[in-house]
């Protein structure tokens, strides 16, 4: 039995989400006329009380989409230095809106109104470029989970207005902070211009993820994922996994946490480990003490049919997800228990 946490990506379709599959009516969606994708569209902006949506292959590409929307070539997108826009998408600010980024030192993948308003750029100053967007990830992925404070969100999202810079939410695991906050999508709907959820994360989906806006920004969206090849033709198939997702897999999520929140309490009575990130939803970030090896650490894991990742700076990462059962939850428990130190750098 393999135990693979290395992300929740890695999960496979439930029976009863390939049923919904199955039984799912398309047509052709580069023509709006695939009646699942259309309804999938429909179902999130009502939920996050916002004018429209628009589905895409990936939260890389809901993303890029949101930032070239709110950009030109020239620009200054705001961000976290541990930001997934920043870190994991292949350098697409400057790709593919030509923009440059000012990163902020934040608390695990967060910051704050005060940071943004530190680093805005004098609008008369030609030498640097015009700040016109801010990007913050909730939950944060390299920030081990970690979920913004609403009120803060609230503060950042008026600061933006007032100062005309765009406001864009990656919100890959999302619902993930709405579960572990005990918030609703609407909350984060007024806040925000634009908003990427996942689907194949928490969720459970094979493929798939949405960006959220005004009717405004999503037909231009919607141009842009033509050019970038997101038009997906008969997804609906894809897309009704999404609306089971949306129907009977949130309120579960709360397990997931349960289980890191688990995984936390081993480690941290473990000798070998040296700290652990403070575990709020589905991540656990941990790092093993100097005397020991990340990767032979990972090796000795996989050897025991437990799959994790390295992070790198010495950064491990295990992630709970709905495909992990109780009874692999005791296993890697039990072999976290029983590694006796032998390991070493």
């Amino acid at each position: 039995m393999i135990i693979d946490l290395r992300s929740d990506t890695v999960t496979k379709p439930t029976p009863e989400m390939v049923n919904a599959m199955f039984a799912a009516q398309v047509g052709d969606d580069v023509f709006i006329e695939d009646p699942t994708i259309n309804a999938l569209e429909e179902k999130a902006a009502k939920l996050f009380g916002m004018e429209a949506a628009l589905f895409c292959p990936s939260g890389t590409m809901t993303n890029q989409i949101a930032i070239k929307l709110h950009t030109q070539p020239g620009g200054e997108v705001i961000c976290d230095e541990l930001a997934h826009v920043y870190n994991y998408e292949g350098g697409g600010i400057a790709y593919n809106s030509g923009c440059s980024v000012r990163l902020v030192k934040g608390d695990r993948g967060r910051f704050t109104v005060k940071e943004i308003e530190e680093n805005i750029n004098n609008i008369d100053d030609v030498h640097k470029p015009i700040t016109q967007l801010v990007c913050v990830e909730n939950t944060t992925n390299k920030g081990g989970g970690a979920c913004y404070d609403i009120a803060e969100l609230e503060k950042m999202s008026a600061f933006c207005k007032q100062n005309n810079l765009a406001f864009h939410l990656d919100g890959a695991r999302l619902f993930n902070a709405l579960v572990y906050k005990n918030e609703s999508p609407e909350q984060y709907g007024q806040l925000f211009d634009t908003i990427s959820i996942c689907l194949s994360k928490g969720l459970g989906c094979p493929v798939g993820s949405l960006l959220l806006g005004s009717k405004e920004h999503i037909r231009k969206a919607r141009r842009i994922r033509k050019v970038l090849g997101g038009g997906m033709r008969q997804a609906g198939y894809l897309a009704a996994t999404g609306i089971y997702a949306l129907d009977n897999n949130v309120s579960r999520m709360v397990d997931d946490h349960k289980m890191a929140k688990q995984i936390e309490a081993v480690l941290n009575e473990q000798n070998y480990v040296k700290e652990i990130l403070p575990v709020e939803t589905n991540i656990v970030i941990f790092k093993l003490k100097d005397t020991y090896s990340d990767a032979a650490f990972v090796e000795h894991m996989k050897d025991k049919g437990i799959l994790l990742v390295s992070m790198g700076e010495g950064k491990l990462r295990f992630v709970t997800h709905i495909n992990v059962t109780p009874e692999m939850l005791d296993q890697l428990l039990e072999e976290l228990k029983a590694f006796d130190g032998k390991v070493l750098a």
